[in-house]
């Protein structure tokens, strides 16, 4: 039996962030944090959430603020950025796990951007393992050849021209990522055009960061995935310079397998092909 609980919570900067916490009845082996890609909500992770409670975790799933059907903020309203989704968002959600689970370890499972930002957070050092699933640079000239001339059209023509006339970026109406906020948006369109994606954007505090950061990490990704190439995968993890990550390279023909995509390890039709096979032994290590 596992409880669900949605719960409020406000960051240091005043504004709320709102998780989810499933909680198994039996005794909790360990945390795991499920930190979201870009513009997915977080009960795209339920599912998953669900099986790993039934392994006897706690765990976790968020909304970055202005993002989800619980937060009324507009994004057109909205001032907030990636870097206050790491500084103040994750934190938050961090400090409140460490509270719920006391002294055990937590995990944190980053999903492409949940993945990409790990090193921006203040208090990372809480926790034990990272595992990040297809997250990458987000570099454009890197992405699968397939995407290059869609990548290029959204970052030199529908991005500029979506947050000047709009005032934010209206991805569900035009089937690409979801709404960001006009701050978000700005911010990764920097980061995807910059060779060295977020470490050729962002101030030498986050560099010393990502140069510094020292846990455990281990980085599944995909073959089909076109968003996030080998050189992708490769570069981001890079930024990483204190530790080697390892990494798991899953192909769908060698397991036999349906296409996974960017988003389709999450699906619960991949319970024992992913889930039981490629992510348990990693939250044992």
């Amino acid at each position: 039996m596992i409880d669900i609980k949605d719960v409020e919570l406000t960051a240091d900067n005043g504004k709320p962030v709102y998780a989810t916490f499933f909680c198994p009845k039996e005794e909790i082996k360990a945390a795991v944090v499920i930190a979201p890609a870009l513009g997915v909500d977080k009960i795209f992770y339920q599912d998953f959430a669900l099986w790993l409670a039934s392994y006897g975790y706690l765990v976790t799933t968020f909304d970055y603020s202005s993002m989800g059907s619980a937060d009324k903020v507009h994004y057109k309203e909205s001032d907030t950025t990636i870097t206050d989704w790491a500084v103040f968002d994750c934190k938050k959600i961090l400090e409140q796990v460490s509270i719920e689970i006391k002294d055990k370890d937590i995990y944190w499972i980053g999903h492409s951007l949940g993945g990409q930002i790990t090193a921006m957070i203040p208090n990372i050092g809480l926790v034990s393992k990272v595992i990040t699933v297809a997250s990458g640079s987000g570099y454009w000239r890197k992405n699968a050849a397939a995407l290059k001339y869609k990548v290029w059209f959204l970052w030199y023509f529908v991005a500029p021209v979506s947050l000047k006339v709009l005032g934010y970026f209206p991805g569900k109406r035009l089937g690409m990522v979801g709404n960001l906020p006009f701050g978000v948006m700005k911010q990764w369109r920097a980061w995807c055009l910059h060779p060295h994606y977020l470490l050729g954007i962002e101030n030498q505090a986050v560099q010393m960061a990502y140069q510094l950061f020292n846990k455990p990490m281990t980085s599944i990704s995909f073959t089909d995935d076109q968003l996030m190439s080998a050189e992708n995968i490769n570069s981001l993890h890079g930024f990483f310079s204190d530790i080697s990550p390892k990494m798991i390279r899953i192909s769908a023909e060698q397991l036999n397998i349906e296409n996974i995509g960017h988003f389709g390890f999450f699906k619960k039709k991949f319970k024992s092909a992913l889930w039981e096979s490629q992510l348990l032994p990693e939250l044992t290590t």
